[in-house]
């Protein structure tokens, strides 16, 4: 096979696997998860069930996809967060309002993170293993901030003994907090009503303050 063919059809591959997640995100969205089936995954990518099989074996297969596609889309938005601050603290500010911010916008790409680590360990090992270094650098992104929150001095050193450990408790304390919001929000049925915003900025300045000079 000549090298130019070879190139298209590997695009072509790879734009019907991109356009199979679009459909499965679209129906997902429209029907839920569990009442989604690999036919309508395939009507609304207009292929043939045969075909779909040949890309994704099952639905928790594509799925998985799905929260690879979630993996990146944060990892590009606290990329974009530290651009946009010069202080390590600031820049750690920035990531917060952006994973408030991922939330809002991708709900369900969020929804698909935060079961990511149980879902991945059924993964094939090329799957989890992209899974695995997007994690790797959206943690990176993270203690690159402290890092130089310590060294520009914004960061309290007698507060912050593990930047990686740091790392972890700020983003699973403002995970925590959206969890509480979206579950309280739920059980009550009065989302207009309930204070989201106002605690999640009350809990970014608690946070941020816990940390700084």
């Amino acid at each position: 096979m000549s090298e130019p063919l070879k190139t298209r059809r590997e695009k072509e591959k790879q734009a019907r696997y991109e356009a199979i997640l679009d459909a499965a995100e679209l129906v997902f969205s429209e029907k839920g998860y569990e009442r989604t089936s690999m036919d309508d995954i395939a009507r609304t990518a207009a292929l043939s069930r045969a075909l779909l099989y040949v890309y994704f074996k099952d639905k928790a297969a594509i799925q998985r996809g799905i929260m690879l596609r979630a993996g990146h889309s944060l990892c590009r938005r606290f990329e974009e967060a530290r651009q946009t601050a010069d202080t390590g603290l600031a820049q750690i500010s920035a990531m917060g309002v952006a994973y408030y911010q991922f939330y809002r916008d991708q709900p369900d790409y969020f929804s698909a993170l935060t079961t990511a680590s149980t879902a991945m360990a059924e993964a094939d090992d090329e799957l989890a293993g992209e899974m695995f270094c997007c994690k790797v650098q959206t943690m990176d992104l993270m203690v690159g901030a402290i890092n130089l929150g310590l060294e520009d001095g914004t960061m309290n050193r007698d507060r912050i003994h593990d930047p990686a450990e740091t790392a972890l408790y700020l983003r699973g304390a403002l995970h925590g907090v959206i969890m509480l919001c979206q579950s309280e929000m739920a059980e009550s049925g009065q989302e207009e009503n309930f204070p989201a915003e106002s605690l999640i900025r009350h809990t970014m300045e608690m946070l941020t303050s816990s940390i700084a000079s």
